[in-house]
């Protein structure tokens, strides 16, 4: 707390905010577009006279996930094996390199990240809370949650994509689903199966362009509705939708919000951020032992034994990770080194410097 005045500026524009900063209109921002991170701050004057820095620093405070979200209000969905389907068709390594510059990592977590993500096996506590839950609700597990750790299908080449889109087909199929006229459709109605992105921003198309592309190729109707922010809050409140683009951030210390998330209470609540309509006795058994844990090793075996049920149900489709912060500054601050290990620590323990600030000359 060095500061006498913080100044926060509200731009509406992303383009013009990057531009703002440059033209030193404001000193500090994280950047959360890896586009501009690639390409927006190439050669301006500022920079290159050593004015400004950026860094990618480590966040190791949080985790969380960020996918592709099916409602599972609407009986399309209900189907592991369609949502599975859809996993199989997203191209995360073809859509890295081309929209993302290569700089995220495919999430395969709900707490990404974090130590609490689960890895390969279970055991010890882990695996006795599983067996302990499992005995109670033996319809809410997949086998696989015990022989076998979770993985995103792998594309990046096209021989991998087409293995993965006869994959997608063949489990459609097992669904209730045929190809006809190049069209996805239910074997017994004839219904095309149709799937609506919802989306508030103009670059919509940019987001989906991978996954929308080898949906249509196995005959899934895939449109875009781009609307406003308010629209698509109030959409989101009433679960009005059919797939979105949801993130949850966790931290290392999950406890009550995991109901308003993935809790059979949360399903019919107005506004919940249980966005994909997870109602589950086995989920909201393990969310109640991450609650009333009463030691940090009872904590992370529920958490880990949690993730691992709801990785295996296929509920959505894990998009992007990213471990780091990344943040660019004016360098007329000071800040100890090394910054916490768990925030980067602007403005909270950074301050003014004058002998740096009077290095930069405009």
């Amino acid at each position: 707390n060095n500061f006498d005045r913080l100044r926060y500026d509200y731009y509406r524009d992303n383009t013009v905010v990057l531009e703002a900063f440059k033209a030193d209109a404001f000193d500090f921002r994280t950047e959360n577009s890896a586009r501009s991170w690639a390409t927006g701050y190439e050669s301006f004057s500022a920079r290159d006279k050593g004015y400004v820095k950026l860094e990618a620093l480590p966040d190791e405070a949080r985790g969380g996930m960020q996918a592709y979200v099916v409602n599972l209000r609407r009986d399309k969905f209900k189907d592991q094996r369609v949502r599975r389907a859809l996993n199989l068709a997203y191209d995360f390594e073809g859509a890295n390199k081309a929209t993302y510059y290569n700089l995220y990592f495919r999430n395969k977590s709900y707490f990404d990240g974090t130590e609490l993500a689960a890895t390969g096996l279970p055991e010890g506590l882990e695996l006795d809370l599983l067996k302990e839950v499992k005995a109670k609700f033996p319809g809410g597990f997949v086998e696989s949650v015990f022989t076998e750790p979770y993985t995103n299908p792998t594309g990046g080449s096209d021989t991998a994509v087409r293995a993965n889109l006869r994959e997608a087909t063949k489990l459609f199929k097992e669904a209730g689903y045929e190809v006809r006229d190049g069209k996805l459709v239910d074997a017994k109605t004839g219904e095309p199966f149709t799937i609506e992105f919802l989306y508030y921003q103009a670059d919509a198309d940019r987001q989906v362009q991978f996954f929308r592309n080898n949906l249509e190729k196995i005959g899934v109707t895939f449109n875009i509705r781009v609307v406003d922010t308010s629209a698509y809050i109030e959409r989101l409140r009433d679960f009005d939708y059919d797939m979105i683009i949801g993130v949850w951030g966790q931290s290392l210390s999950p406890g009550n919000e995991q109901r308003e998330y993935w809790g059979s209470g949360s399903v019919d609540k107005v506004g919940s951020r249980n966005y994909a309509g997870i109602a589950e006795p086995a989920i909201d058994a393990l969310i109640d032992k991450i609650i009333f844990a009463k030691e940090r090793l009872q904590l992370v075996a529920a958490v880990k034994a949690l993730d691992r049920v709801l990785l295996s149900k296929d509920f959505m489709v894990p998009q992007i990770s990213y471990p780091f912060t990344r943040i660019a500054y004016w360098t007329r601050f000071g800040h100890p080194e090394p910054l916490p290990k768990y925030a980067v620590g602007f403005p909270n323990v950074w301050w003014f410097d004058e002998a740096k600030a009077a290095l930069i000359v405009k």
